[in-house]
């Protein structure tokens, strides 16, 4: 299934825009372009919300009829406590995270312990538990930790740009995680040149026009024939101004869109 994330939405929930986004408008926005799951990932309100706002937010989106998957970061107990009791009220089937919290990097012998105590409670929900691929823990150290745990429940968030930070090939990650992908995010990436030829910088580019071999990922992956969703979002820059930036991300979030729904 094709889905938009927060990070589809990222300056339009900005406070750098003149009417910030709110989570339900996000929702509203995915229902109009014709898009049924809607990722909450790293959205820091979702936390601040009381029980009621948390009500409203999912009655609003079964009200859409949108699918809802959640998104944090970190693996301490009480972290994936929480987000499987928030999975409860969205009937969220899925949980992405990442080994590292802004307030713990754990070993990775802390971090088996620690999955290894949250995931009965993920089993018995029949709740995903994927873990991103990012800059800051090797894929092969990532795979190899799944592996070695071996819950059905637990795998991968594949999203092979955030690797080139550590030297690592994406089309590499897409192979080395293929077995074990729970979840896919969708963004387009390129390098280019600085002024005056002094280094690249490496960001986002709308989808179909960067580095990314996204038909490789379709044939090695096979998300749609698992039944593996598809999660767009973007790398976008500040434009210069909010409109110009909104009105791109809005741009990107219709193309990424057309593309995946132009691509077997």
């Amino acid at each position: 299934m094709i889905g938009l994330g927060t990070y589809a939405f990222f300056w339009q929930h900005s406070d750098l825009v003149p009417e910030p986004l709110s989570l339900i408008g996000a929702f509203e926005a995915t229902r109009e372009l014709g898009v049924d799951l809607f990722q909450i990932c790293d959205y820091a309100p979702l936390e601040q919300m009381d029980d009621v706002q948390l009500t409203d937010a999912a009655a609003a989106a079964r009200d859409l009829g949108l699918t809802v998957e959640l998104g944090t970061k970190g693996i301490e107990p009480e972290r994936l406590a929480r987000f499987l009791d928030l999975a409860a009220v969205f009937d969220a089937r899925l949980v992405r995270s990442m080994l590292y919290s802004p307030e713990n990097r754990p070993t990775m012998t802390q971090a088996e312990d620690w999955l290894r105590a949250a995931l009965p409670a993920y089993e018995a929900s029949g709740v995903d538990l994927a873990l991103e691929t990012y800059e800051q823990v090797a894929t092969a150290e990532l795979v190899g930790l799944i592996q070695r745990i071996g819950s059905d429940r637990l795998g991968v968030c594949l999203d092979p740009a955030n690797v080139v930070a550590r030297l690592e090939l994406p089309r590499d990650c897409v192979e080395a995680t293929a077995s074990v992908v729970k979840n896919v995010h969708v963004k387009d990436f390129a390098f280019a040149r600085q002024p005056g030829w002094v280094g690249f910088t490496y960001g986002g580019a709308a989808m179909g026009d960067g580095l990314h071999d996204y038909p490789h990922l379709l044939e090695t992956v096979r998300p749609r024939e698992r039944g593996i969703n598809e999660v767009v979002e973007h790398w976008l820059s500040w434009q210069g101004d909010a409109e110009t930036t909104i009105r791109t991300e809005r741009e990107w979030t219709r193309t990424t869109i057309e593309y995946l729904r132009s691509t077997s």
